[in-house]
This record gives C-alpha cells, structure tokens and sequence, in this order.
C-alpha cells in the first residue's frame, strides 16, 4: 500500500512546529542529536520535552541560545508589541532577509533597551551551504536543507527585488534557524516516505514587527513562496502571525501534493507544538497516512475514422501497444450520410500523449484527435511466478480489501498450454485452483 506524510497545518507552521511533529511521528531522536551537533555551528543547545498544548499532549523542540546569541525571533513583546490582540510566550522561528552589498558572513551586535547585548549575524546562501555541507549530516538530508534554504532565498530576494547572490539572511542566518532546517530534512530523511501532502496553510490577520518595521501577515516572503509554488492559503478571522517563512519553505521544498487521497486509513499521528499563545493553539499535526486505492490521472485520444482498412487498422492497434498505450479499441460507429465508420481509443499517460498522437496522425487517415483527461482509481497490483504442477507460470497479484487475488499472465499461460498440449481453459483452471 502505498504510504504518504501529510503536514496538517491548521494553525499555522514554523521550522519548530514541523521538527516537534516528526519527532512525535517517530524519527529517531538519538539520529537528529548526532546530526545536528555535527553542524559547524555554536551558541545553542538542543531541548525536547513534552508540553501540553490547549490540552492535548504534544512535542516540543526548541533550539535554546545562549547569551549573546539570542534574537528578536522569540520576543512576543517586539513581534507583537504593537499590537495588543497578539498575546503569547516566546514564538517560533521568524525570518526575514536583510539585503546588502557584502559578500561575506558578518556579525554585529547592539543594545537593546533592555540592557541585553544581542548578536546579529548575516550568512548568504553559499555560507549556509558550506555549515551544511561540512556537517554530519547523510546526502540526503543535505539535499534536503539545500532545497528548503534556496526556496527561502529566492522569496527573499523576489520581495526585495534584488538578485539572489546580494541577500544576506538576518534572521534565517541565526543559528535557531539553521538548525530548524537542518533537524525538518534529517527527520524527514530518517522517516523515508517520500510522498508529502500538505493540503494548504492557514494564516492569521493583522500585522507583525521584522527588521523591515511593520508588515501585514502574510510577511512578503512568505507571500512570494506561495505564490510561486501554488500553496493553497486559508485566512482566520485570528490575530497573529501563523506561517512564518521558515515553515511555507519547509513546505514548499517538501510537499510533492496538495491534495489528499478521497480515502485513507492513518497509521501514525504525531503532534508538533509552537510557542506561541493565540486563539488558535499553535501545532502541526503529522499523520501517516495509507491509501486504500491507488489514485492516478490518465487520458483517452479517441478519434472517428471512416475511410481506413481493418488491416491498417489492426497494425496501429499492435504499433501504439508496443510504443506505451495501456489500451487500444475501435468501436463501429455511424459517421454523418449514415457512413459505417470506427471509433477508435487510446487509453495512454499523460508522457506518452505526443509520441502516440503522431502514430495515429501517420497511421489512419484522421485529421483531429479528441483528447481527455481522466482519474482512474488502480488497485495495487504486483508481478510474481508461482510453481504448479504445470511448471512455473507468471501471475499478477492484485490486492483487495478482503484479500488478494491472482491472474495468470496471458502469454505464460499460452507457453503452457503449448507445452502440456492443453487448451486455454483447461490450463486456467488448473493454475488457478493452485495459485
């Protein structure tokens, strides 16, 4: 059965919301713990716990810093200050980008009003590339984090309209977020699915405090991802800022659908929870999900030919089979002034539409073919060999919800009736009653 993680994020999602989930879905701790401590990287530490999250039992991941390395990342007071509808605990990981002509990782700091002296880095995406490349982390994983920073890098440079090489990240540079990214592709690596859904964000209304001032949510780079990536988004009636950029480009870079089978059964849940105290309780839940059929599109080529031979006919049929159609037939049909006529019809896939429309352009006499997009629903099905008393016979193992059944395969079967001198039905029979 076919086997796919599905990111729910109805209220929202940040870098350590979607860790905290996969985490509690099942990835190895220990896994993560060696990775990320291989990371170039210093000033934080590691802690999951769990915490209880408007009453439900969650996960928590949270990259603790140390002084000096802290940010305005998880100031409620700073983010939301302006704002007296926004209430909450330190928040999760919000990054925004900050543009320069440097071409080299920096740092500076300065005091807030607080008295407290903070550290301000600024990495473009070749140094973020070298921490990860020079890192512990598999090939995999480290394809993965690439993926997730170059989204981000492209939504920050398309919302300040400069190139891609002249962003300098601030936030997204700091070390909680470099190790959010890198702990979400470890995890999602040591999970091994490879089919993600996320079905859409949801997003608060109002507006949130970044480097750039203040910004109505969605942040520019989490409008740009997406935009450019087609994410379906659904606005609360919440105050607060629900997905930060982080999060839409952990699910941009990820997810491989949008929508979700018509029906499944879940295998494994796991919930992720955020920082942050709004209306909405701010969690990711993740869910392994198993489908009950296989859901695929396909299309018919279908065209009337009135003037064509049985014989030309029949040599496409066996033409298109060979060159990838999943199906050939021909209908007798009645054209206009009542002539005799067939219908013929092309199951194929979506790759294969061009190669087998020239075929039937150069192998009939048609000059229009009529095309269809359609869903088909496909049982999940294997090849196999089975012994019987007739010798080996190749079947095809087809599975049901009850069970499973076998199908001998046509031109076996024939090689043993051949063989044994049998005729087709009698050789059908005897497999089935042994397979």
């Amino acid at each position: 059965m076919k086997q796919s993680l599905y990111l729910e994020c109805y209220s929202g999602i940040s870098g350590d919301m979607t860790v905290a989930a996969l985490l509690d879905l099942g990835a190895d701790e220990q896994v993560l713990r060696k990775a990320l401590e291989s990371l170039p990287l210093e000033g934080y530490s590691i802690e999951i716990k769990r915490v209880s999250k408007a009453g439900i039992d969650a996960c928590d991941f949270n990259v603790v810093l140390e002084e000096g390395y802290d940010n305005h990342d998880h100031d409620m007071e700073y983010l939301h200050g302006h704002d007296s509808a926004c209430d909450g605990n330190a928040g999760h990981t919000h990054s925004h980008s900050h543009v320069e002509e440097l071409g080299h990782t920096h740092s500076h700091s300065h005091t807030e009003e607080s008295g407290r002296h903070h550290h301000h880095f600024h990495r473009g995406l070749p140094e973020i590339k070298q921490i990860i490349e020079a890192s512990g982390m598999n090939e995999h994983s480290k394809e993965l984090a690439n993926s997730i920073f170059k989204v981000l890098a492209e939504a920050e440079a398309e919302a300040h309209g400069t190139p891609l090489e002249q962003v300098h990240f601030h936030e997204v540079g700091a070390v909680d977020s470099i190790v959010d990214i890198c702990a979400a592709a470890v995890c999602i690596d040591n999970l091994g699915i490879e089919n993600i859904i996320v079905t859409g964000l949801y997003e608060g209304i109002g507006t949130v405090r970044c480097q750039h001032g203040i910004l109505p949510v969605p942040v520019p780079a989490v409008a740009a991802i997406i935009s450019k990536y087609n994410i379906p988004m659904h606005f609360t009636n919440v105050r607060g800022e629900f997905v930060t950029p982080t999060g839409a480009a952990i699910a941009a870079a990820l997810a491989t659908s949008y929508v979700m089978p018509e029906t499944f059964t879940v295998k494994k849940l796991g919930v992720g929870a955020g920082k942050r105290n709004y209306e909405i309780p701010s969690m990711v839940r993740a869910m392994v999900i198993e489908e009950a059929k296989e859901t695929e599109y396909i299309y018919k080529l279908e065209s009337n030919v009135d003037d064509c031979t049985g014989e030309a006919l029949g040599f496409l049929m066996d033409k298109l089979m060979r060159a990838g159609a999943m199906d050939v037939h021909y209908t007798p049909v009645f054209m206009k002034k009542n002539r005799p006529a067939y219908q013929l019809n092309v199951i194929c896939l979506e790759a294969d539409i061009k190669k087998l429309e020239d075929m039937i352009f150069t192998g009939t006499t048609t000059i229009g073919i009529r095309r269809q997009k359609m869903e088909r629903s496909v049982l999940n099905r294997r090849l196999d060999v089975r012994q019987t008393s007739l010798g080996e016979v190749a079947v095809k193992v087809v599975q049901l919800n009850e069970g499973i059944r076998v199908y001998p395969e046509y031109d076996s079967l024939v090689k043993i009736c051949e063989d044994k001198g049998l005729s087709y039905m009698e050789a059908y029979q005897k497999v089935i009653e042994e397979v």
